[in-house]
């Protein structure tokens, strides 16, 4: 085998690996003599067929085996003399003009990671912008769950049902005078107004009293879950049993124990608790983006064209689709359109600080343990179907780029947290909307690159701060480990599970479907 460099531009690496026709005859030789005892053939005793009829029924086979390994061994062992770390999976092409019996050239092309001074981590210095918890919005929050959890009593027989009224009915669906599947119900609650129902069934119920019995006739809605039912008429007969008005929610003791707690006291601590992690989240985000914008200013190398493009597609796909769901789509992929420079910047930054943490963390001992990695790889097995979960893991399992993509978040966490500890904080109490403008403050400085025409009057369907996000790509990617990239696998993940179709619901007059089994997102 003889190995010859072609290209050495900056990150850019190309050779040329020639493994002579000898060499690979000499193995499919090899190959022949280990499979030929187990080769069977009319008119030979088991493990006597000549090594010449074996090479006749199964050379082809053979000689296509043996190139792949010699490829893949020959590309493992130049990436281990060549001490290589590629960026991204290596381009691996065999000569077109290959035929048994010529000698084979094998062409690797990559880029590979670049050299980067241990960055140091001393002296970092962080505000941390927290948001102190009032009594006042956790009283504005107790009352958002009392007007969510509204409750009724019943009004006078002679109250005429309004907008906002509780009704008891039985209802029975028909169609065309005939009872219909899933079309009955008894005590049925509903509230004129909620539009849970299919439009037209609620506004023929006011003014209806209790005790009253009335037949509505409704259309069900061209794309109703239930197709036997979509776009028919049906009529309900309806038996009121009461009417029902609203009454005041009380913040006490009982409210309290209605929703599963031992007193008010411990509503309002719980409340506390969830007021302080949604801020404490805008809080980490503030801290993370202050931390990046210092990691990104004190340093500065290159970095692989490949990881670029690659992060650069997913953050312009990202805004295609939502410039799509814009009024005016032409007009928001105009807008990204104009600032697509300013995007591949935000890539390019994205990758130069994912690269950045990777090192830092590599270098202070930062880890991912294999108990954290399984639990990762669970959790992204459940947006599979069931079925499919198995196969989702052993992909994973084989494919160390793939597995790499799915431990980069968390590492880069790990290793953000890191910095964090070894940080100078200091601490600063703002309001909400103060944490919120010094992250909006952040990410404008980090997005854009230089003054710009007015926006136009609608907005960019992404804004680029979305796009650039706060986490950097990648932190702790398989270019990063010592193993050479192989040659792209030919296996792919399970697809991952579409949204589940609408069952055959019941046919109620609901406008929704009935609960359905939770759908294994992601």
């Amino acid at each position: 085998m003889q190995t010859q460099q072609t290209v050495n531009e900056g990150l850019k690496r190309a050779y040329l690996i020639t493994i002579p026709a000898a060499e690979l005859s000499a193995k499919i030789d090899a190959e022949i003599k280990k499979v030929a005892p187990q080769v069977r053939m009319p008119g030979f005793r088991p493990g006597k067929v000549p090594a010449n009829l074996v090479k006749k029924m199964h050379g082809e086979a053979l000689h296509g085996q043996v190139v792949n390994d010699t490829i893949r061994e020959s590309v493992d062992k130049l990436m281990r003399d060549e001490a290589l770390r590629p960026a991204m999976q290596p381009e691996i092409g065999l000569n077109e003009d290959y035929e048994q019996g010529k000698d084979a050239a094998i062409t690797v092309s990559l880029e590979v990671l670049p050299t980067i001074d241990a960055p140091s981590i001393d002296g970092i210095k962080l505000e941390k912008l927290v948001v102190p918890v009032t009594d006042a919005q956790i009283d504005e929050a107790l009352g958002n769950i009392a007007s969510q959890n509204k409750s009724y009593k019943d009004a006078p027989k002679t109250k005429k049902a309004a907008e906002g009224d509780q009704l008891i009915i039985d209802f029975v669906g028909k169609l065309d005078g005939v009872e219909f599947e899933g079309g009955k119900a008894e005590d049925a609650a509903l509230v004129i107004g909620s539009n849970t129902f299919i439009p037209g069934f609620e506004d023929q119920l006011v003014g209806v009293k209790t005790g009253q019995e009335k037949t509505i006739t409704v259309t069900f809605p061209a794309e109703y879950q239930a197709e036997h039912l979509a776009g028919k008429e049906a009529t309900f007969d309806i038996t009121v049993k009461a009417v029902k008005v609203e009454s005041e929610t009380t913040l006490d003791e009982d409210f309290a124990k209605s929703l599963g707690l031992d007193s008010l006291d411990k509503l309002r601590e719980i409340m506390k608790a969830q007021l302080e992690q949604q801020t404490a989240g805008l809080t980490r985000t503030q801290m993370k983006r202050a931390l990046l914008d210092q990691l990104a200013a004190g340093h500065s190398f290159e970095v692989p064209g490949t990881m670029v493009e690659a992060e650069f597609a997913q953050i312009w796909q990202q805004l295609q689709q939502e410039a799509a769901s814009e009024e005016d789509p032409a007009a928001a992929l105009k807008q990204i359109e104009d600032e697509k420079d300013e995007y591949k910047a935000i890539a390019e930054r994205r990758v130069r600080l994912g690269l950045l943490l990777s090192e830092i963390g590599q270098a202070n001992g930062v880890e991912i343990s294999q108990q954290e990695m399984s639990m990762l790889i669970q959790q992204a097995a459940m947006q599979y179907r069931p079925e499919d979960r198995e196969r989702f893991v052993q992909y994973i399992q084989s494919e160390p780029m793939a597995a790499a993509q799915l431990r980069a978040p968390l590492y880069e966490d790990k290793v953000v947290d890191f910095l964090f500890d070894k940080a100078e904080v200091t601490e600063r109490e703002v309001t909400v909307e103060e944490l919120q403008a010094a992250i909006e403050a952040e990410e404008g400085a980090e997005a854009a690159p230089a003054p710009k025409k007015a926006p136009a009057k609608k907005k960019a369907p992404a804004k680029k701060e979305a796009a650039a996000a706060e986490e950097a790509p990648a932190a702790e990617t398989a270019p990063a480990e010592e193993k050479p990239a192989k040659k792209a696998a030919a296996k792919k993940a399970p697809a991952k599970k579409a949204e589940a179709p609408a069952e055959e619901a019941e046919a109620k007059p609901a406008k929704k479907a009935p609960a359905k089994k939770a759908a294994a997102k992601k």
